[in-house]
């Protein structure tokens, strides 16, 4: 487990970065409000993800998936990130599954010498013919 509470937040780079993507440019945001708002982010991540291991747990399942999480977001009563939530995780799957389908279509393209050697021998086979 973690030494201190701190540990758990999140990097503060991401919390200011996500921050500047929420309100507009010319609000300014104290120091205090950063360390503020990666705190209770933390509290909120760890809080989602005990409600998650319960709904696991009540499946007997020993592995968070993302049903857990929409079922953790019910629980705690936020439902109204469970559609957008859904749609992304959706939109991250197809991606997932074209990257594989991407790779799996290329041909493999050995650049061995023995390969080369081989590849020689075809065309001066073919030349021949």
């Amino acid at each position: 487990m973690v030494e201190r509470i701190e540990d758990l937040n999140l990097p503060n780079t991401s919390v200011t970065r996500l921050i500047k993507e929420a309100i507009p440019a010319d609000v300014k945001v104290s120091s205090e409000c950063r360390i503020a708002l990666a705190r209770a982010t933390s509290v909120f991540v760890l809080y989602l993800t005990s409600t998650a291991t319960t709904a696991a747990q009540l499946k007997n399942h020993k592995s968070l998936s993302a049903d857990h999480v929409l079922k953790g977001l019910e629980e705690i009563e936020f439902e109204s990130f469970i559609q957008p939530l859904k749609t992304e995780l959706e939109n991250f799957r197809k991606m997932i599954k074209s990257r594989k389908d991407k790779k799996a279509a290329k041909p493999d393209t050995d650049t061995t010498v023995e390969d080369a050697v081989i590849d020689l021998e075809n065309l001066e086979n073919m030349q021949n013919s």
